[in-house]
């Protein structure tokens, strides 16, 4: 199985789901399509890792709900115990500033002002967030809490790393 489909079982472990709803969930954790979804749930289904029922709809055809199988949840736990692969980084802004000297500078500029936006904006949505998920009852995952951090984390240091290249590029 591929890193998606442990993160479909790893939504199941919590809930039920439809494959729509589980993209919805997922992509705030792993980018994903229904194009690639659908076709995983159907073979994990065929693998035994997950079952579905249809809930019937009167305006739209009948929903499939997938839920973890005990061998998807056994399959959910060993693949927690391997170690995780190396972080990866693709962010497109990474190649404009490789290539930023065949270009326009004030792109650039244009480019790191719109991302330092982009990193104060998300900093005061995961803070509403994380001020959010902290009083409800019951309390969230302590994963989710841990993640809901890390952004937060992740977020103000590129948001300092974009100021300072912003400045950096300002000097010029």
């Amino acid at each position: 199985m591929n890193t998606l489909a442990y993160g479909l079982l790893s939504m199941l472990s919590y809930s039920p789901d439809s494959g729509y709803d589980l993209m919805l969930k997922l992509q705030s954790l792993w980018p994903a399509k229904h194009s690639q979804i659908y076709p995983l749930l159907s073979q994990m289904e065929n693998d035994g890792y997950v079952r579905h029922v249809l809930v019937p709809q009167t305006d739209k055809p009948d929903k499939k709900v997938y839920s973890l199988t005990d061998t998807g949840r056994d399959a959910l736990r060993a693949w927690l115990a391997v170690p995780a692969s190396e972080p990866v980084i693709r962010d497109e802004l990474t190649l404009k500033l490789f290539a930023m000297d065949q270009g326009n500078p004030e792109d650039i500029k244009r480019q790191l002002e719109l991302r330092v936006q982009y990193y104060r904006d998300r900093i005061h949505w995961l803070n509403c967030k994380i001020e959010a998920y902290s009083m409800k009852e019951p309390p969230p995952s302590r994963g989710m809490m841990l993640l809901m951090q890390r952004g937060r984390f992740s977020s103000e240091s590129d948001l300092a790393w974009a100021e300072w290249a912003l400045e950096q590029l300002r000097d010029e």
